[in-house]
């Protein structure tokens, strides 16, 4: 991957270029330790604490660890050194900023993670078919296609931190809701909690974005978004990785439902904690403007 990448750099100036390779020569290594150190943890360290069984687990999995740590180390101080720098640093050096990130980033896990998990759980143990459990996601689907257009008017009205709060509080209600259900709750009470989680998505993802591009100057708006889409894709990715490592064992698959639900849900309460520190602002930005 990182080959491909390193291949095909930007098009800007000869002496930018090499700068540029580097960098995404080091995000690429981050990456890839990234995925391997998710691979190693879940299949060493989170199947064999289901299973009730770590032995070595930790110690196997020191290694990818200890190595990811270091290329991010590297990538960070590239950045922090580098004169034209892929993420620069002092984006987060703004609170908004960071939490910003960091609620995109765990909204995500529960919002990508529920319908991976629901999904296998309404076929495999409850045996619906696919289409059957499609309907099961429709109300939760449709009411927030219903929200979105009223989303810019309602964070005019109660404010951008207060609707990101209340959207984060419903879908950890709704995750843990699910979480500790009987196994025999009918599925239209499972679709009804749903809709609390499909109700988030109208309700944080359009004012988060907001708070963080009004947050930031002009300049760097490109920047911030692509850091911000950036934690999402990662939250969706580690959310499916590790709940589907817990759904893996089809003995323990209910323990497993329900400790990815609960993560989700605790993931989303941190987040809405979190959210409390995000501040609003209107025309104005968090970092000083810097020439173009």
């Amino acid at each position: 991957m990182s080959m491909l990448v390193v291949a095909s750099p930007p098009r800007v100036s000869h002496g930018v270029q090499g700068r540029f390779r580097s960098g995404f020569a080091l995000a690429a290594v981050v990456l890839g330790f990234f995925v391997v150190t998710l691979d190693a943890v879940v299949v060493n360290v989170a199947l064999p604490s289901i299973r009730g069984d770590l032995g070595g687990a930790v110690a196997s999995s020191s290694g990818p660890v200890l190595g990811g740590l270091v290329a991010l180390a590297a990538f960070l101080a590239a950045q922090a050194r580098g004169a034209h720098p892929m993420v620069p640093l002092e984006l987060f050096r703004s609170r908004t900023v960071s939490v910003a990130v960091a609620v995109g980033f765990a909204f995500v896990v529960g919002y990508y993670g529920l319908p991976f998990v629901m999904s296998l759980y309404l076929q495999q143990l409850r045996g619906l078919s696919s289409l059957a459990t499609g309907v099961a996601f429709l109300p939760m689907m449709v009411v927030g296609a219903l929200v979105t257009p009223f989303s810019a008017r309602l964070a005019e009205r109660l404010g951008a931190r207060q609707l990101i709060g209340g959207g984060l509080a419903l879908m950890t209600a709704g995750l843990a809701a699910l979480a500790v259900v009987r196994p025999a709750t009918p599925v239209w009470v499972l679709a009804g909690l749903m809709v609390l989680v499909g109700l988030a998505g109208p309700l944080v993802s359009p004012p988060v974005t907001a708070v963080l591009l009004n947050s930031v100057p002009g300049h760097r708006a490109g920047v911030a978004s692509g850091v911000f889409n950036t934690s999402r894709q990662v939250g969706g990715a580690l959310a499916v990785a590790v709940f589907g490592a817990l759904l893996a064992q089809p003995a323990a698959f209910t323990q497993g439902l329900r400790t990815s639900l609960l993560l989700a849900a605790g993931v989303g309460l941190a987040a809405a904690a979190a959210s409390r520190l995000l501040q609003p602002s209107r025309g104005s930005h968090d970092l000083e403007a810097a020439p173009a």
